[in-house]
């Protein structure tokens, strides 16, 4: 069947599925066997729900997107101050979502959650209330995303990390394994432990075809920055009045980050263990 075929083909409900009478469901959408689709909800030409999958509320999924069973997108959010108001999840298109990920609609104090192109949700993942994810992100198994966190571009978020509420990471940042943070983690950044970061995604930037020059200039200006714990607004003035030469769009994306957060940046390391090398970036 090609792609002109599938996206006028007819959708399909599983005899077992309960659907809602709001919910709207673009050609070639599958829903398999056990779902539970209750409320304004909207999904995109050729996405497919494995079976098991729960949407409630309003909800907007693109095209392309595959649940996988035991989803849950839409429920309420873990906010204790939440009274049942009308909140909203927007999901772009070619999401993964593995199994047991869960993603809830906006917070009292919030609208919604919103959710980009071409992520990979691994099983038991949990996007928060009000969270921004940004586009072909990796959220590994078992992480944990607050409330209000803002992900950036090809992000890859380990096994088992855990985000504080309003922290932003910045775009091609990898958090290692078990790592926490409730501080900013800079673009380009690899992040472990609590809040400290350990060298330059050199992987990942290379992944993204970022120039070798760019990467060059990105080791440099984290070696200023974080290579020894410092005062990092005093840092950054004497980095950037270091040279008499414009910085590359990176650093330039880098300090604007570091420049406009509110939460405080994650820490360079304590000792000499900074490491960027190419094992760096695997989840």
């Amino acid at each position: 069947m090609t792609s002109e075929q599938d996206a006028q083909a007819p959708h399909r409900i599983h005899p077992s599925a309960v659907v809602g009478p709001e919910v709207a469901l673009a050609p070639g959408v599958e829903v398999g066997p056990f779902c539970l689709l209750d409320g304004a909800i909207q999904i995109g030409a050729r996405t497919r729900l494995v079976g098991h999958v729960t949407i409630l509320g309003e909800v907007e999924l693109g095209e392309a997107n595959v649940l996988h069973p035991n989803v849950v997108i839409g429920d309420e959010p873990q906010d204790l101050a939440y009274s049942g108001g009308p909140r909203r999840v927007r999901i772009g298109a070619r999401n993964v979502f593995r199994e047991g990920v869960t993603v809830h609609r906006g917070s009292e104090r919030g609208d919604v959650t919103i959710i980009g192109d071409d992520n990979f949700m691994m099983q038991n993942s949990h996007v928060a209330h009000d969270c921004r994810i940004g586009n072909s992100t990796i959220i590994a198994g078992g992480a944990l995303l607050a409330g209000w966190v803002e992900v950036g571009d090809r992000v890859l978020v380990s096994g088992n990390c855990v985000v504080h509420q309003y922290t932003r990471i910045g775009r091609l940042a990898m958090m290692r394994g078990l790592s926490r943070t409730s501080r900013d983690v800079p673009p380009f950044c690899i992040m472990d432990g609590t809040h400290t970061l350990r060298g330059i995604n050199v992987i990942g930037l290379k992944r993204a075809g970022i120039p070798s020059k760019s990467i060059h200039a990105l080791r440099h200006s984290f070696t200023a920055l974080f290579g020894t714990r410092q005062n990092l607004k005093l840092a950054v003035e004497r980095f950037t009045k270091s040279t008499d030469a414009p910085p590359c769009a990176e650093v330039t994306e880098m300090l604007g980050f570091i420049r406009t957060s509110k939460r405080g940046v994650a820490f360079g390391p304590l000792d000499d263990r900074a490491s960027d090398t190419d094992d760096d970036s695997e989840v």
